[in-house]
């Protein structure tokens, strides 16, 4: 992958900074997490943006480490 330099305000990096410690990527990669969910905001105005953030963990998650869906609500002890 290509890497280039960009120039990003000082208080966004430092949000950035603390971001990524909380949630154990480089500032690059929070960066990048934040760039990917407001695209796919913008793509998908209907969605909220932190189903859009989950959906997008979730398939960083290996496939092994996923927990199988599970409806909660059932009919006569059928999924409904």
């Amino acid at each position: 992958m290509t890497t280039i330099s960009v120039r990003i305000d000082e208080m966004l990096v430092n949000e950035a900074r603390a971001a990524a410690k909380a949630e154990y990527r480089t500032v690059q990669g929070q960066v990048e997490f934040w760039a990917k969910v407001g695209r796919a905001a913008l793509d998908n105005p209907d969605l909220p943006a932190s189903f859009i953030a989950e959906s997008l963990m979730s398939l960083a998650e290996p496939r092994e480490e996923a927990t199988p869906f599970v409806p909660r609500s059932t009919v006569d002890g059928r999924p409904a």
